[in-house]
């Protein structure tokens, strides 16, 4: 009979994961490259919303569309969402492939642990390092603090949690890389040829063309840009979680050394059908919260509980070119809030050719079609003050009475100078990373196994 290895603590591994990160060098050069790349964003968004905020400080309607959540947090984000991009990979794969050139992979699996307590300890270790390169958006949101901005405790959880979750993503991408190749140079080539490649597939969507659209949906970035809108998609942080969950079992599967590749192969292709699968159940659930305070990705209370009872299919035919440009207003406005509030919607544009300045190509174009309940009505309009009541129309239904209740819509203008933080973010912070460096890797006296 075929004995299995005892149960062992992975205390003793996590420990070893992060002595080898914080004695090495790919940690450090992250720090020092996060803090001044994090703080230029911060001081380049802090000067942008002071120039916005100055004349919507004498005219409310201007102050309303203030924001420090896409003013301040999204633009700082940015600068961390730049380096997890390019630089975490190097750090995932030297996780991997270190042990795998020196041999110590093959000691490793001789000890009592399974493969799956090797990799969770090491991806353990990654979300630590994720949580350490945190630290200069932290203190970005704590200069921002003391200047007096206003930032809203959900919202900025649900960017901080899409984040994580993308970082996530990309380290278990890399393990995969790192897992299939022998050396980590051609393991970085392969994550950033995955990473770099949704960047390629945003930019062939711009013409929003049918098929560039479809391939754009398969891009890394797309995944964050409900966080960024101030959603939280329920079934896009299940599919991150899942997709991330089936990178790592590849990883566990490709591996080990001396695996027969057919063994490989039937185990890989078991976890793509079973990741697929759960995949595809969870885009099928239709749940995504509006966390931002003032519901400006919603329609007002009022009108969404209504909607909610409208039980038969609406249908909405778009006779617009995939670029005219307000067709994107017409999604984020009206279409995408009316997939969120009614169980079943249907979108069909009906011309999918170019335009020039949005030039029609025939008389119908422009035309927005609304079917509901066997009966049609036709607008031009983009916006959901005219939208919202030919639809209750069509369904027989009064205007809903609007909600006093619901909240207010207002702003946070404020003019502030975030030059001054620029000794921190380019001096101070990355002078301390410098000294931590020393000390963690030059320093042999650092009792690890308090850790």
């Amino acid at each position: 009979m075929r004995s299995h290895k005892p149960l062992a603590p992975i205390g003793p591994l996590l420990r070893k994961e992060i002595r080898e990160l914080a004695t090495g060098n790919a940690l450090w050069v992250l720090m020092l490259l996060l803090s001044p790349l994090v703080g230029y964003s911060f001081i380049e968004a802090v000067t942008l919303y002071a120039e916005g905020s100055r004349p919507a400080l004498a005219i409310p309607e201007l102050a309303r569309q203030l924001s420090p959540f896409d003013g301040i947090l999204v633009p700082t984000l940015g600068g961390f969402y730049l380096a997890v991009t390019l630089l975490f990979p190097f750090i995932a794969i030297r996780l991997v492939a270190t042990e795998k050139a020196s041999g110590g992979l093959k000691l490793l699996v001789q000890l009592p642990y399974h493969l799956i307590d090797l990799v969770t300890a090491k991806f353990m270790a990654l979300t630590a390092t994720w949580l350490v390169a945190l630290i200069p958006v932290l203190s970005a949101l704590i200069c921002w603090a003391f200047l007096g901005g206003h930032l809203d405790i959900r919202e900025t959880t649900t960017l901080l949690l899409g984040h994580l979750l993308y970082a996530l993503l990309i380290g278990a991408i890399s393990f995969l890389a790192a897992a299939l190749t022998n050396g980590g140079a051609t393991a970085a080539i392969l994550a950033l040829g995955v990473t770099l490649g949704s960047w390629v597939l945003d930019f062939a969507a711009l013409d929003r063309g049918s098929v560039s659209s479809l391939l754009a949906s398969l891009s890394l970035t797309s995944l964050l840009r409900p966080f960024e809108q101030g959603l939280l998609s329920i079934p896009t942080v299940m599919a991150m979680l899942i997709a991330t969950v089936g990178f790592l079992a590849l990883s566990v599967v490709w591996l080990p050394p001396g695996t027969p590749l057919k063994r490989k192969l039937s185990g890989s292709a078991l976890i793509v059908i079973v990741a697929g699968i759960l995949i595809g159940s969870a885009a099928q659930v239709n749940t995504v919260l509006d966390v931002t305070p003032d519901r400006r990705n919603s329609f007002p209370p009022a009108d969404e509980h209504l909607l909610g009872q409208l039980r038969e299919r609406l249908s909405v035919t778009v006779h617009m070119a995939i670029s005219d440009p307000r067709l994107v207003d017409l999604d984020r406005k009206v279409l995408a809030r009316l997939k969120r509030a009614m169980p079943r919607v249907a979108v069909r544009i009906a011309d999918s050719g170019q335009t020039i300045l949005g030039t029609p190509g025939d008389a119908d174009y422009g035309e927005i079609v609304i079917t509901y309940h066997g009966r049609n009505a036709t607008t031009r309009s983009t916006g959901a003050g005219e939208i919202l009541p030919m639809l209750y129309e069509l369904a027989g239904v009064s205007m809903p009475v609007p909600d006093s209740t619901g909240p207010d819509e207002f702003g946070y203008p404020l003019v502030a100078d975030a030059s001054n933080s620029a000794i921190w973010f380019y001096g101070i912070e990355p002078f301390t990373f410098a000294v931590a460096w020393w000390f963690a890797a030059g320093n042999r006296r650092i009792a690890w196994r308090r850790f």
